[in-house]
């Protein structure tokens, strides 16, 4: 312990020997010995010269520090610049997912929906018919579902009070709660189709309304098939919807043959069965070595048109999207449509992107670091902002609804909605859907994926097949779907498709940091060398000061409180201070003890007579008889003269 307060002791007296003693001293030095021009000039020149080269240093001193603001500002915003390169070599042939627009066959469903047609037949009836005493009666109809969320007219002529009338009940007057009134009828402008949507209790009501009839019941008849379907089993929805051997009729890639078994199926709810061609997850992805329609993919699609649902799919086609392998094809957001009855092609350019990580931009590598439990991990695809997104939203209706979409996946041990178990989800389903805060709180929470390839489309059509060669192409693949010599498929049900490479190269767009280190410590230095004349020595020397500094003040909190401390510890005299004689005699003689003043007779004698201070004899300053200054001597022992 003495041996680190002696090396301490003997670090302070060195430090002392430095560039002075006090701050002056300390300013003094520093100004002599540094290389940059304005102090020197400072010390050096006369008083009207040294007043004006401080405030010309004072000056440019602060320009240095506002710039060097600016700069340090500017880095730590992050921001990227964006590098376009362009590549060319084999590329691997993007993975293709196909879906009919009918989810399933009607052949197959229209026990399930039996009902609901009936119901939607009716509620066209009432729409459409001019008259409602020619509207057939509604005795045989199931309106079980209906009365969870039915269709209203809103006669809007008067703006101010509204009239909502049902369809398959006495007309309501002024709103949806009001007694009834009957005898009113809707037609015109000023009358629009609405869904009505309730709580559990029917005490808070909402309308979702449309601005045609044809959307308003299309919307409808989905939200009750999507009720029927959830409470089906999936691999009986499975067998319900097209398979692949009748939906995919011819494959081609390359001068390679290939079928249905080439594919791998998928159910989307939306959609149905859908059918992925080079997905890579069991099997190598296929490389292609040229551009153009003969090295790509060829397929003619049998899309069965006369067994869709008719209030289901609207839409007649078939569905496609092109993606990266291994990724969740996410066809209803980002898929295109191939019309029937055409011969489509697709040429297909690459660009491939690659994003930053943080803290330049908000994405991420896995999505190990995304606060959203991604539900599509079951599928083994790898992370994109679609499925988080999906599974922020699932995770939402399951918290307020307590139930999950029919069209998401779901946690495990949770229940799709319907509302035979849950009556009012249409209602919690339609405030979450139209909610913005959540939509918001969704984007949020989920990042983009760092690393991402994106296929741009160039899309051609011709009708397919031509007048001249319809006969004995239907005829051909009549035969080979069904053995049968006479014609089973339709033009209007059979699609072909070309899909290949229109460049072979790939963009790369890339993102690198606009502002690197190298780039701070060039604007800093530059700045500094401009302003000031300095370089990075003259910026150590400035440390050095401020180090210097924080000694010096160091050394002064040491002294005073050392000198506080020994005040303390001294006993204040009663009387006069002691005399050189008696300080001597206390020094030589331990057994000597000085009288004290209070009881000197002459101090009784005298009480109200105040004695003055003897002066004493100072003790003699040895550092005056030095030939040098102290910051120039350095003694071997002065660890032990400390």
């Amino acid at each position: 312990m003495m041996s680190v307060r002696k090396y301490l002791l003997k670090g302070l007296h060195r430090l002392q020997k430095g560039p002075g003693y006090t701050y002056q001293e300390l300013l003094v030095w520093y100004c002599n010995n540094t290389n940059t021009h304005g102090p020197k000039r400072i010390i050096c020149e006369g008083p009207k010269k040294k007043a004006m080269w401080f405030l010309i240093t004072l000056l440019f001193a602060s320009l240095v520090c506002w710039q060097w603001g600016v700069f340090i500002k500017t880095y730590l915003s992050w921001e990227v610049s964006v590098s376009l390169s362009i590549g060319f070599k084999t590329m691997d042939f993007p993975a293709v997912t196909i879906c009919n627009s009918s989810p399933f066959r009607y052949s197959k469903v229209k026990h399930l929906l039996r009902d609901l047609d009936e119901l939607m037949e009716a509620v066209l009836e009432r729409i459409l018919a001019p008259d409602p005493s020619l509207v057939n009666t509604t005795q045989d109809l199931n309106f079980t579902i209906w009365n969870y969320a039915p269709l209203v007219l809103i006669d809007e002529q008067n703006p101010q009070h509204p009239v909502v009338l049902d369809l398959f009940a006495n007309n309501y007057n002024s709103s949806a709660s009001d007694s009834p009134a009957p005898g009113r009828t809707c037609s015109g402008h000023g009358c629009k189709v609405a869904m009505r949507l309730c709580s559990l209790n029917r005490t808070v009501c909402t309308f979702r309304n449309f601005t045609s009839a044809t959307q308003a019941v299309s919307e409808w008849y989905i939200l009750q098939a999507t009720n029927i379907f959830s409470q089906v089993p999936r691999q009986e929805l499975v067998e319900m919807g097209f398979p692949a051997q009748q939906m995919i009729l011819a494959c081609l890639f390359g001068a390679e043959p290939c079928s249905y078994r080439n594919f791998t199926a998928i159910f989307y709810p939306f959609y149905g069965n859908c059918y992925i061609f080079n997905w890579g997850m069991m099997e190598k992805a296929l490389p292609t070595a040229n551009p153009g329609t003969e090295f790509g993919l060829k397929l003619v699609l049998d899309i069965g048109q006369e067994d869709y649902v008719p209030f289901l799919a609207s839409t007649a086609g078939a569905r496609l999207m092109l993606h990266e392998q291994r990724t969740y094809p996410f066809i209803r957001e980002e898929g295109i449509y191939a019309l029937s009855g055409t011969e489509t092609s697709i040429g297909v350019l690459v660009d491939k992107l690659q994003r930053m990580g943080d803290p330049y931009s908000f994405c991420t590598v896995n999505g190990s670091d995304v606060a959203v439990q991604n539900l599509y991990s079951s599928f083994n695809t790898t992370y994109s902002i679609q499925a988080c997104l999906h599974s922020c939203f699932q995770d939402h209706m399951i918290h307020n609804c307590s139930c999950g979409h029919y069209l998401y996946p779901l946690p495990p041990g949770e229940k799709y909605c319907n509302s035979q178990d849950f009556p009012d989800w249409a209602y919690c389903y339609s405030d979450l859907r139209m909610s913005v805060a959540l939509r918001e709180t969704c984007i949020g929470m989920c990042k983009e994926s760092c690393n991402d390839t994106q296929y741009k489309m160039t899309i051609s059509m011709a009708d397919w097949p031509s007048e001249a060669s319809e006969d004995w192409i239907l005829h051909v693949l009549s035969q080979e779907r069904d053995q049968s010599t006479n014609i089973t498929v339709s033009r209007s049900g059979i699609v072909k498709l070309n899909i290949y490479f229109q460049e072979f190269n790939f963009r790369t767009i890339e993102e690198t940091a606009a502002n690197n280190i190298v780039w701070l410590l060039s604007n800093l230095g530059g700045q500094f060398g401009f302003w000031m004349g300095g370089s990075v020595l003259c910026l150590i020397e400035f440390g050095e000061i401020i180090i210097d500094f924080l000694w010096i003040t160091i050394i002064k909190l040491v002294g005073f409180s050392k000198s506080l401390r020994q005040k303390r510890a001294q006993a204040p005299y009663a009387g006069p201070p002691p005399t050189v004689a008696e300080l001597v005699e206390a020094h030589t003689n331990f057994g000597f003890q000085p009288d004290a003043a209070n009881h000197s007779p002459q101090a009784e004698a005298y009480p109200s007579e105040q004695t003055l201070p003897i002066p004493g004899t100072p003790p003699p300053n040895y550092d005056s008889l030095r030939l040098q200054p102290p910051d120039t001597m350095e003694s071997d022992s002065e660890g032990d003269a400390i």
